[in-house]
C-alpha cells in the first residue's frame, strides 16, 4: 500500500526522500504519474517558480477529478490534469507541446483511498463487488476474469504474480466452485477471500502472523487485471525516452517483483 493521503498536501510516504530524488529545479519540468491524491505533486509543486510546470497524470478517475478540482482552486496554468495511464505520459507530453522533461514520479501500487473503499474491490477485510480495476471504465473486471478463465491460467497468475505457494489448489477450488454456480461463483471480494482463505489454511502448516491467507492471490489478481508490470515496463521506457540530460526518475515500490524490474532496468 501507498502512502497517500485523501486530501492534496497531505504528506505521503517517502515524501523528503522523493523530493531529494526528484532535485526539483524551480523552473523545471515534472510529472507525476501516480497523483492519486496529490500528496506529491503537491511538493513538487510547491518548489516551482513562475517557470515551472507540473503535468499529474492517474488511470483512476476519482484520482483525476480530485486533481481537477485541485486545479480549478488554484487556476495555475504551470498545473495540469490528464486522466491517462503513466505508459502513456509520452502522448500526454506531446498534446501539450512538451519535449522533455526534468522529473518524472511513478508511487506503484493501490492508493489508501482505493484500498478504503469497498466499492473498488482491491481489499478482502470488507466485502465489496470484485472489481480491481484502478480505472473502472475499462477493461475486464477481476470478477470477469475469474469467472471465465481456465484453471490453468488462474493457477499461472496467482503464482507468478502473487508468489502463491498454493497456487495450483486455489485454482482448482476457484474452477470446482464456478462449476456449481452456472459459471459466475465470484461477484464479491468475500466470496474470493473466503475461499483463498479455506484452502491455503488447509495447507499451511504454520500460519503467517499478521498476513490474511488471501493478500497473495488478491495480489495476484489486482496485478494482472490493471497489467501493472506491462505498464510499468511501458513507463521507464518512456521516461528515459522524455527525460533531459541530468533529469531524474523517481520510483516507489512496494512488491518485490515491481522492484526487480525497476532495478534491472536503471542497471541497463
Amino acid at each position: 500500500m501507498n502512502g497517500k493521503r485523501e486530501a492534496l498536501g497531505h504528506r505521503p510516504v517517502l515524501f523528503e526522500e522523493t523530493m531529494q530524488a526528484l532535485a526539483i529545479r524551480p523552473d523545471g519540468v515534472y510529472v507525476d504519474g501516480t497523483f492519486g491524491r496529490g500528496g506529491h505533486s503537491a511538493g513538487i509543486y510547491a518548489r516551482l517558480g513562475p517557470g515551472g510546470r507540473l503535468f499529474a497524470l492517474d488511470r483512476d478517475p476519482e484520482a483525476v477529478e480530485a486533481a481537477r478540482r485541485w486545479g480549478r482552486e488554484h487556476a495555475d496554468a504551470r498545473f495540469a490534469v490528464e486522466h491517462a495511464r503513466f505508459s502513456e505520459l509520452e502522448a500526454v507530453l506531446e498534446r501539450h507541446g512538451v519535449d522533455g522533461v526534468d522529473g518524472v514520479l511513478l508511487d506503484l501500487g493501490v492508493s489508501s483511498p482505493q484500498l478504503d473503499d469497498p466499492s473498488r474491490g482491491f481489499s478482502f477485510r470488507e466485502d465489496g463487488p470484485l472489481d480491481m480495476r484502478m480505472d473502472p471504465t475499462h477493461g475486464m473486471s477481476a470478477s470477469e476474469w475469474l469467472n471465465n478463465a481456465s484453471e490453468g491460467e488462474i493457477a499461472e497468475v496467482v503464482r507468478d504474480y502473487g508468489q502463491e505457494r498454493s497456487a495450483v489448489p486455489i485454482a482448482k477450488a476457484i474452477v470446482a466452485r464456478r462449476r456449481g454456480a452456472d459459471g459466475v461463483a465470484f461477484q464479491t471480494t468475500g466470496e474470493l477471500a473466503r475461499l483463498v482463505a479455506g484452502v491455503v489454511r488447509r495447507r499451511q502448516r504454520k500460519p503467517e502472523v499478521g498476513k490474511d491467507p488471501a493478500t497473495r492471490t488478491f495480489q495476484a489478481v489486482r496485478i494482472f487485471v490493471n497489467q501493472e508490470l506491462e505498464e510499468l515496463e511501458r513507463a521507464l521506457e518512456a521516461a528515459v525516452r522524455r527525460l533531459r540530460v541530468a533529469g531524474r526518475l523517481a520510483v516507489i515500490s512496494f512488491h518485490s517483483l515491481e522492484d526487480r524490474i525497476v532495478k534491472q532496468f536503471i542497471a541497463r
